[in-house]
């Protein structure tokens, strides 16, 4: 039978995955976007896991409303990456940390 300790588990393996993806490479932005959503995602595990530990449906209604605007930021962090990528021809970090008005 899982129980909650193995969704802690996976959750907490999850942001340690996504944690190490960020200080691994921290070249490329979409890597870096990719991290911070498996974070988010990771967070999402444990949202849901004690949402069904408690009975609560609160919990993941909650994540429903996180998944949303994940994808928003999905959705609008890209659109930027193009646009900086037609204007300066690249997404490495160390090139495009210098914005000029």
């Amino acid at each position: 039978m899982i129980t909650l300790d193995h969704y802690l588990i996976v959750g907490a393996v999850l942001f340690c995955v996504a944690v190490a993806g960020i200080f691994v490479n921290r070249k490329n932005v979409i890597v870096l976007l990719m991290c911070i959503e498996l974070m988010l995602l990771a967070v999402n595990t444990n949202f849901i896991a004690f949402s069904r530990y408690l009975g609560d449906a609160a919990g993941q209604v909650f994540v429903f409303f996180i998944l949303t605007v994940a994808a928003a930021e999905a959705a609008i962090g890209l659109a930027i990456l193009v646009v900086l990528f037609r204007n300066r021809a690249t997404i490495n970090v160390t090139e495009i940390d210098s914005m000029k008005g």
